[in-house]
């Protein structure tokens, strides 16, 4: 996310959280952990996804790939 204003793309995003807060994730990190973790909350509370998928999107920092020497 751009420090002044946000771009169209973390609108939408923001808007995709809302309503559909696995979609968000997954189309945001893929297949992953994270992603079945937001199903999980997502089918116990609606409102546990949705805060689920902010924190994945926005809050949670990246983890760093080593594909070795380039």
């Amino acid at each position: 996310m751009c420090k002044g204003r946000p771009a169209c793309s973390d609108i939408l995003k923001m808007i995709l959280c809302l309503l559909l807060p696995p979609i968000a994730v997954l189309l945001d990190q893929g297949c992953n952990i994270q992603f079945l973790i937001n199903i999980v909350l997502t089918i116990l509370g609606y409102i546990p996804g949705i805060i689920h998928a902010i924190w994945a999107i926005w809050f949670r920092t990246p983890t760093v790939v080593y594909r070795g020497p380039v």
